[in-house]
């Protein structure tokens, strides 16, 4: 896939590589969705980060001290309060229309994916600025916005102050 070689020229090379099906198929299935591909692909590849000491991605491998699977659930509970539904667009799920929790940052802000409409369709971003009501959809895959995250383009989280040197991760513990 394009975008991963282009998110590995600026990251640096992956060292996680997971290949076993296994954790996110046992994932899908709890949750009722298919992850995209490229998302997949990407977590695959770097594992649990910590990308410019910002934004935290997470794998499902039941091992990991910072486990996707834990993240989601949690998310979702948080999402789903009462006091919580108003700062979203629509609510969180694994039904069409519904957002996904899928990563979150240092800064405040929390990373969906938008479950498409149409299984044709391609998945969208939507950030929300944890500290406010304010939320924005991206009409970009996850992959796309990754790559414009650490391109240092506007995205809601902003790499620029965070990496002047260039993008970069470290495992999280």
């Amino acid at each position: 896939m394009t975008t991963l070689r282009e998110i590995t020229a600026l990251l640096g090379e992956p060292r996680f590589n997971w290949t076993d099906p296994a954790p996110w198929l046992k994932l899908e299935q709890e949750l009722g969705i298919g992850f995209p591909a490229d998302f997949r692909e990407i977590v695959d590849a770097y594992g649990s980060v910590e990308i410019n000491d910002q934004l935290y991605l997470m794998h499902p491998a039941g091992h990991l001290l910072h486990s996707l699977g834990k993240f989601v659930s949690d998310d979702l509970d948080l999402w789903r309060d009462e006091d919580m539904v108003e700062f979203l667009p629509s609510p969180v799920g694994a039904n069409p229309g519904e957002l996904m929790p899928v990563a979150t940052a240092t800064t405040g802000e929390a990373v969906f994916l938008r479950v498409p409409e149409d299984p044709a369709s391609p998945w969208r971003v939507v950030v929300q600025e944890f500290d406010s009501p304010a939320w924005t959809l991206y009409e970009m895959t996850f992959g796309e916005w990754l790559l414009a995250y650490l391109k240092g383009r506007d995205v809601t989280l902003c790499s620029r102050n965070r990496a002047p040197d260039g993008p970069f991760y470290a495992f999280l513990p």
